[in-house]
């Protein structure tokens, strides 16, 4: 397998710490977002918006979708188990990291893609052209703030984000947080004690997986 990838984007980042929580070691090749190699004819055949990551498997297919790249990954690897073990915790799990991806992801990707000049006709993700929107921008930074809100009553009653086990929601909720600190300035606060406790717990714990690795 080989996985294409981008070094800080969001995204990507959601399937690189995937791999490093779980001690899967695959190829990885960099894609340079910036020159516009995502957009190739050769990528495109591959990714047809033209995203990444992008996971090729042993066969020649190809999986573009960052929940679908786990989910095949999670099925090839099950242990350890990052995606629930039972029917009730799988759903739960999944849940809670589309409530991120919504309510925290997408509020500030909003924000950042239609202020950024560096996404001046390009919006959203894909070929086509797409203008961006000042009042999207805003509406980004308006929404951004409430999920850290309700992020902090979420882990003030479960010890994880997708309830009582380290999972992908735990993941994605810190890419989410971590980018929105760096793309559009907001972090947690004052009122987010609970969210700065896990957001320390969840980097100790990646990175003790990052040095078991080493």
């Amino acid at each position: 397998m080989k996985l294409y990838t981008c070094t800080g984007a969001p995204s990507p980042r959601r399937v690189t710490l995937y791999l490093q929580a779980k001690g899967i070691e695959i190829d990885q090749i960099e894609v340079d977002l910036k020159a516009g190699e995502h957009l190739s004819a050769d990528f495109l055949a591959k990714s047809p918006d033209g995203t990444v990551p992008l996971l090729e498997l042993e066969g020649g297919d190809y999986l573009w979708d960052s929940m679908a790249i786990r989910r095949y990954l999670e099925d090839r690897f099950p242990e350890p188990a990052l995606m629930g073990t039972t029917a009730e915790s799988r759903a739960e799990v999944l849940q809670w990291s589309n409530w991120v991806i919504g309510q925290g992801l997408q509020a500030v990707a909003e924000a950042f893609r239609n202020k950024f000049p560096g996404f001046k006709n390009h919006a959203l993700t894909g070929t086509r052209p797409t203008p961006q929107i000042e009042a999207l921008a805003e509406r980004g930074l308006a929404r951004y703030p409430y999920f850290l809100d309700d992020l902090e009553s979420r882990l003030q009653s479960v010890p994880f984000v997708g309830g009582q086990h380290f999972s992908i929601a735990d993941i994605d909720a810190l890419v989410t947080v971590e980018f929105a600190a760096e793309a559009i300035k907001i972090a947690p606060g004052e009122g987010h004690s609970t969210v700065l406790n896990w957001q320390a717990r969840i980097n100790d714990r990646l990175e003790t997986d990052r040095r078991g690795q080493g």
